[in-house]
């Protein structure tokens, strides 16, 4: 059911709890904010790089703070990679790249509709990044290092050890009640108030997908598609038997509504599935202006959007960004999301807020794997009410924002001049375009013998575009074999340009 439709049985949501404080809204410290002030300052081109940044007495004048509140804030900045120290001068915003990165091309502004046969290759590819020796610049996750994994584990115990016989059936589909209402109260403090039974708890956010793709679509029918798109909503596709409408997206602006428009006034199309938030592989994000326009583009054609929203939490700016499902006034948007990215990969624990389809979704969740795991759940839950979420997602943005910058840096310092690489600011992908004759297969088989993965443009596509494309993670804790791997791929690049 969608908010206007929620009817009744709405729960009602409450704040003031000793127990359960409010989402986002845990204590952030004086000299954090002040951190923040100052990143975002660099981060729109205030203080440029190279620019010597306000002296701690300054800048304890200017903001009214104490002295220590600024060298507390500084020392943060500069081990997020944003500051640094020169002895005797100050502080300095740091050129992270020797030379300017122009960002990638837009693909051509026209739709490419085909059947999908993706999985062969997407399968080749992941499997290159089991071995843990190999560099996984071609990882779909971040570092297990960036998570609160004994925190998560105490409360797992906890979780186990308190956990009542009957729950195993209390809390199957829709999902239990305590995380449910916790995901709810998150909605609610980033402006989107939702009923909790709007709210059904899946094995992670590709199963919350599939299953909104399937209560919308046949097989044979159209679906809206990015161009590059994640890989696995390719496969979910062709398992589903379905067509893509291949629409391309910018690297920075996100996905042309123009070519969208077009193709809803031309095609059946049946659904649509889009990041709106930090694209995979892309980075891109909507603008809200773009959102606006795109939920009235749904509205006009009454298409549902499935909105894959999982990297909505990794943003390096001082504010979350909106869903879609945000400027929605028709419950038409299924709004998926997870834990998977931001604090707890293996305990597959995703959601999807279903809007008019929500009873439709556990219907079939019901039918097909009944629950999520119900000590995932539980122990997530006790998480968001105890243990510091929040708190843990501050450092993980300045952790990946950090690797972004080593990483930026690295291609500036290793890769031919013609590179054109994206910056994202959330998510922790950068996307690399080469000169055309870069057959990004070939250098994927040439970096995984030299113990390095990457994923190659083809694998985002369903017309086996971008082959001369690359998708890099960077989030992994920068070390000197990441930069290692880096010089390494560097070589390979200019080889394969030497020999085309």
């Amino acid at each position: 059911m969608d908010r206007e439709h929620g009817g009744a049985c709405d729960e009602r949501l409450e704040w003031g709890t000793a127990d359960e404080p409010l989402p986002s809204q845990e204590k952030m410290k004086r000299y954090e904010k002040f951190a923040d002030d100052i990143a975002e300052l660099i981060r729109t081109g205030v203080l440029a790089p190279g620019q010597k940044v306000p002296s701690v007495r300054h800048a304890s004048r200017t903001y009214g703070v104490s002295a220590s509140t600024v060298f507390q804030a500084y020392y943060l900045l500069e081990s997020r990679g944003l500051i640094m120290a020169r002895a005797r001068s100050g502080y300095f915003v740091c050129e992270h790249v020797r030379r300017p990165l122009p960002e990638p091309q837009p693909g051509p502004r026209e739709a490419a509709t085909t059947e999908v046969d993706v999985s062969e290759l997407v399968f080749s590819v992941l499997s290159s990044i089991k071995d843990p020796d190999t560099i996984p610049f071609g990882s779909a996750f971040p570092s297990p290092e960036l998570f609160p994994l004994q925190r998560l584990a105490r409360s797992m115990a906890h979780a186990v050890r308190e956990m009542d016989p009957r729950s195993t059936v209390a809390d199957m589909t829709p999902g239990n009640h305590a995380l449910r209402r916790q995901i709810a109260l998150r909605y609610m403090v980033g402006g989107l108030p939702l009923p909790i039974e709007e709210l059904v708890i899946c094995n992670g956010a590709l199963e919350a997908l599939n299953l909104c793709l399937q209560v919308v679509a046949r097989p044979g029918d159209l679906v809206a598609i990015e161009a590059p798109a994640f890989y696995a909503s390719l496969q979910v596709l062709e398992r589903l038997k379905l067509k893509a409408v291949e629409i391309p997206v910018h690297p920075r602006d996100g996905i042309d509504l123009h070519v969208l428009e077009d193709s809803l006034e031309r095609l059946p199309i049946k659904a649509c599935w889009f990041m709106s938030n930090f694209q995979n592989p892309l980075g891109a994000s909507l603008s809200e202006d773009k959102k606006r326009q795109l939920a009235a583009l749904l509205a006009k054609h009454q298409v549902p959007m499935i909105e894959d929203d999982v990297y909505a939490e990794l943003y390096f700016g001082q504010h979350a960004p909106k869903p879609v499902k945000a400027f929605d006034s028709e419950g038409l948007v299924m709004h998926c999301s997870s834990f998977s990215k931001s604090l707890a990969p293996g305990y597959r624990v995703g959601w999807v807020a279903g809007g008019r389809f929500a009873s439709q979704i556990e219907r079939l969740k019901l039918m097909t794997s009944i629950s999520a795991s119900v000590p995932a759940q539980a122990a997530i839950a006790d998480y968001l009410q105890h243990g510091g979420y929040d708190r843990h997602l501050r450092k993980l943005r300045y952790a990946l924002e950090s690797q972004r910058n080593a990483m930026l840096a690295a291609v500036a310092r290793h890769f031919p001049e013609e590179t054109r690489v994206s910056r994202p600011e959330g998510g922790y992908f950068l996307w690399l375009e080469f000169p055309e004759q870069v057959d990004s297969l070939r250098l994927f088989q040439l970096a995984l013998a030299q113990g390095i993965s990457i994923a190659p443009g083809p694998i985002f596509s369903a017309t086996r575009r971008f082959g001369h494309c690359a998708r890099l993670n960077f989030g992994h804790p920068w070390s000197n074999s990441s930069e290692q791997a880096m010089e390494t791929l560097g070589r390979i690049i200019r080889s394969l340009l030497g020999n085309s």
